[in-house]
């Protein structure tokens, strides 16, 4: 099984970037065990959270956002620019897109270390729960 994984890097060494301030995201593609860099993705747009853009049909707050919908209404442009991938990795990953990226069944991990760290133990990771393998040692 194949499929992707999204790492917010500025220097395509190390996780250095929070999910907010990141300006693109580096695609790893995982087939067979095997990470190959496959694409950098760009962020294009800023956004600006405001309450008058909450969609209460999703949060059921009709006096606008609060925070009870997880996400101000519309997804993420960031969280949309990755929805392919299985997982995202950055330094720090905020609740509001937490929520978004649980409803687009994309994994969120926020570490702190090198690429090459977080990939090894994130497909152990993938490898053992696909086979149905239990994760203790």
């Amino acid at each position: 099984m194949s499929y992707k994984i999204a790492i917010a890097s500025s220097d395509s060494e190390n996780i250095n970037e929070t999910f907010g301030s990141a300006k693109s995201f580096v695609i790893y593609e995982v087939s067979d065990g095997v990470c190959k860099k496959s694409e950098e993705r760009i962020c294009t747009t800023e956004e600006k959270v405001t309450k008058n853009n909450c969609n209460s049909k999703v949060c059921g707050n009709s006096d606008g956002c609060g925070s009870s919908c997880g996400g101000y209404g519309e997804p993420s442009a960031k969280v949309e620019i990755i929805s392919d991938c299985r997982a995202v990795v950055c330094k720090k990953i905020g609740f509001h897109i937490r929520k978004q990226l649980e409803r687009k069944a994309i994994s969120a991990f926020d570490v702190s270390c090198t690429i090459d760290e977080a990939l090894d133990k994130i497909t152990f990771y993938y490898n053992r729960i696909d086979r149905h393998e239990s994760l203790r040692k």
